[in-house]
């Protein structure tokens, strides 16, 4: 049964045991999928509005490609159980094991990929949210800004997962190109957020 699958209610309640996975990874990608699926209700919403007539091939194309965001970020909640499974197992190798340093930086290097995928997806879900609050309906504007804010949340939790890991690797080059790439998206991405938050925020307090 993947995690995926499961009911909301056992997911969280995994969640909050000692169980190795879900873990962080896994609910940041789920955390993911959830704001981009608002941005898809903005544009459904949206679309077939004569008032937005103008826009609803552009409103289309975004749906499409929150679709396949959605799609990728749900498949990560359990790629992430996955990756850590070897640096799970690598924990319990003896330290006087000749093979353990080698066996802990391969299962380092491997568990911070799904995170990464994670960041890399959410920042694109962060831009689609950009268009979605400015050209989606005002009846789902406050959606659009949750969406965008989650995305962040997601972001920023998957961040924290590349950087558990990189932080125990020998290989410190590597893992200085690999911090380097997650330090570049959250400076851009969470101050994009930021900004469609607060520009929701303003709108939905203007009452001029």
């Amino acid at each position: 049964m993947k995690f995926i699958d499961t009911p909301c209610c056992e997911f969280v309640e995994v969640l909050s045991t000692k169980a190795p996975v879900p873990g962080g990874g896994g609910a940041s990608a789920l955390v993911g999928a959830v704001g981009i699926a608002l941005g898809a209700m903005v544009g459904s919403l949206t679309v077939g509005k004569k008032k937005y007539a103008s826009v609803e091939s552009e409103m289309l194309v975004l749906m499409e490609k929150a679709a396949a965001l959605q799609a990728e970020l749900l498949r990560l909640v359990d790629e992430d159980a996955v990756v850590f499974e070897p640096l799970s197992k690598a924990y319990g190798i003896s330290k006087d094991d000749p093979t353990r340093d080698q066996v802990m930086e391969d299962a380092l290097r491997l568990a911070c990929t799904v995170p990464m995928d994670i960041m890399r997806l959410c920042a694109r879900a962060i831009e689609l949210h950009d268009e979605f609050a400015s050209k989606g309906s005002v009846l789902a504007l406050s959606d659009a800004g949750t969406g965008a804010i989650f995305c962040k949340s997601a972001l920023q939790g998957a961040s924290l997962n590349v950087y558990i890991n990189t932080h125990s690797m020998k290989d410190r080059n590597y893992a200085s190109s690999i911090e380097a790439e997650a330090d570049a998206i959250l400076g851009k991405y969470c101050i994009m957020a930021d900004d469609i938050f607060n520009s929701v925020t303003g709108r939905l307090r203007n009452r001029g």
